[in-house]
């Protein structure tokens, strides 16, 4: 495969990013076009950035991310239970993993590491933290093998349907190779 990992204007691109992430998510038009307006919000903030993973011009993957700020909704929502599990000094200095979606057809071959890693190699803050649906899954094995432990489990995001786990991680990350 040739997986190509690089720099992504994602308000020029939300819709194809969004097509990949309704894929990987099983998410519905009405959801897609929520997420449509808050991926474009977040790109305005300051240090925010993309990457895409592309197969032969074709996007298949991509994650975003932007240093953490406390007053941002998402920080307002995990701090108490960052705070329950005396985690939340996490919540500051730490680059935040928004998404990271690969197309279905594409997971399992080093595309996610590839981006996650990517992104955060160019991050100045010390440590990364994300968010992830709290089941044992494919994503949560990868964070893991990156470095990345759980702060809080059973977070409960407003209007969605499952618990998430935050996570969090020294950068840079782990570098070993799968099943080593």
């Amino acid at each position: 495969m040739d997986l190509v990992i690089g720099p992504l204007d994602l308000s020029a691109h939300v819709d194809e990013a969004l097509a990949v992430q309704a894929a990987a998510f099983g998410l519905g038009p009405d959801e897609v076009a929520v997420r449509r307006q808050i991926v474009l919000r977040h790109m305005t903030h300051p240090g925010a950035r993309a990457l895409g993973a592309t197969v032969r011009g074709r996007l298949v993957g991509f994650v975003y991310g932007m240093p953490n700020d406390r007053t941002h909704w998402w920080s307002t929502v995990v701090e108490p239970y960052l705070r329950a599990q005396g985690t939340d000094a996490w919540l500051d200095d730490s680059f935040v993993i928004t998404e990271l979606h690969v197309h279905p057809s594409h997971q399992d071959r080093g595309g996610g590491r590839a981006l996650i890693t990517t992104i955060t190699d160019a991050a100045t803050e010390p440590r990364s933290i994300l968010s992830a649906i709290d089941t044992e899954s494919p994503a949560r094995g990868l964070y893991r093998s990156l470095g990345y432990q759980d702060l809080a489990r059973r977070v409960l995001f407003p209007s969605a349907p499952k618990p998430y786990a935050v996570m969090g991680a020294t950068l840079p990350l782990l570098r070993r190779t799968p099943g080593r």
